[in-house]
């Protein structure tokens, strides 16, 4: 009886022990601090960002168009963007990036305050943003392990959620209680701020990790066509792909949730708030598991994908807000807990030289198709019925789930 009742808290203490297994190093826990800061001020521009465009137009499909200035630049540089990641110094190219982003997130705050946010001074920053992003995004994953080595990437990439789902929470409120009160200028200075925690902590950071290697000489765009193929080669990360394509509508609420608060739910900004922070809430504990479980399996993966999928088909059908609430909750849980396996899975299957590509390619696929597939989504969203736009994202991740139903097998 002894053994049996110790086996639950030996299990116990093993699965802490492997969430706080990145926390152990200094670099990952100064970045880890600076990333929280910053998703906050990004999601809060975020929200900011997708609710003016609305009350601008009064039609959802201008948040596609939105969508595709910040997202379209992923899906057509992403390949050689994840070559230049591949082959820089990732400290100096992100402490480039984050700059730029914060002039961005800046010169918004400053037209908003003293100018005139129209239209299309939103779309072109959101271009700009959206031409660093193609750069930042992979360069950040891959730094996450030069800062944490290959052992400890589970535990890292479910902190990085824990800390967007933190963000979740703390972004949309900030910005709900701002919109509320003053208006978007202080969103948009609020992300302005939140930019110098990253800055300050890439300053402070050396790892060991972060440098081009010195073996690869190819041009780039040879480089960017390797990547590609390496993908198309590999049949677990071509079956991964196309999930990841799917779930990016899945974080896209600035698309999909806008239209089902306010032409279903009959909500404002406050419940669109409202719902973004039960997203958040509900993936902090996926994130936590994501970071206390053993190193990922296709078969993992696969249930976690389905499980999501449920969830979001669930939500869609709420009657109304009260009910969206915990179904908020449960996206977040299962879908917040499914993409951080699956990410880590990408990663740690894929060879060293080549995770800044396959990354690169994850973001087009997650991102860089939202143009296409958000298209879609507001479209149905704004001419059919907002439920059924919403639950497009959780019918695409199924069946992209059963296309990639043999790459996912136990035993790949």
């Amino acid at each position: 009886m002894t053994t049996t009742a110790a086996e639950p808290a030996s299990a116990s203490r093993r699965a802490l022990s492997r969430m706080g297994q990145a926390l152990q190093g200094r670099d990952f826990r100064l970045w880890f601090y600076g990333q929280l800061t910053s998703a906050s001020g990004g999601l809060a521009q975020g929200v900011a960002t997708s609710w003016m465009i609305l009350e601008l137009t009064h039609n959802a499909v201008w948040l596609t168009v939105q969508t595709a200035c910040a997202w379209g630049p992923t899906l057509v540089l992403g390949p050689w963007a994840g070559a230049l990641v591949d082959r820089s110094d990732r400290r100096r190219l992100l402490l480039v990036t984050q700059s730029l982003m914060m002039a961005v997130s800046l010169t918004l705050a400053l037209i908003a305050a003293f100018g005139s946010l129209n239209l299309w001074v939103l779309l072109a920053l959101s271009t700009c943003t959206g031409l660093i992003t193609t750069v930042d995004s992979p360069a950040r994953q891959v730094f996450v392990v030069d800062l944490v080595g290959s052992g400890a990437v589970a535990s890292a990439v479910g902190l990085w959620e824990v800390a967007l789902n933190a963000s979740r929470v703390i972004g949309p409120s900030i910005a709900g209680a701002l919109l509320a009160t003053s208006g978007p200028a202080l969103c948009f200075a609020f992300n302005t701020l939140a930019y110098t925690a990253p800055m300050l902590a890439l300053v402070k950071l050396r790892p060991a990790g972060g440098g081009p290697r010195r073996d690869r000489v190819r041009a780039p765009r040879a480089k960017a066509r390797e990547g590609l193929s390496y993908a198309w080669r590999s049949p677990l990360v071509r079956g991964l792909l196309p999930m990841s394509a799917a779930s990016g509508l899945i974080f896209a609420m600035g698309l999909t949730l806008p239209p089902l608060v306010s032409y279903s739910l009959h909500g404002g900004g406050g419940g669109y708030g409202l719902l973004m922070a039960a997203f958040g809430i509900g993936g902090l504990p996926g994130a936590l598991l994501a970071a206390a479980s053993p190193e990922p399996t296709p078969r993992r993966v696969r249930t976690l994908s389905l499980a999501t999928s449920a969830a979001i088909l669930l939500t869609a059908l709420s009657p109304n807000a009260y009910v969206a609430v915990p179904g908020m909750a449960a996206v977040g849980l299962t879908s917040i807990w499914f993409i951080a396996t699956a990410n880590t899975l990408a990663q740690l299957r894929s060879a060293p030289e080549m995770r800044g590509r396959v990354m690169s390619l994850w973001g087009s696929a997650m991102t860089g198709t939202l143009p296409f597939t958000g298209l879609a989504v507001t479209a149905v969203s704004q001419h059919v019925d907002a439920r059924l736009g919403f639950s497009l994202s959780g019918t695409a991740l199924l069946l992209a789930t059963l296309a990639a139903w043999r790459a996912l097998r136990p035993n790949t």
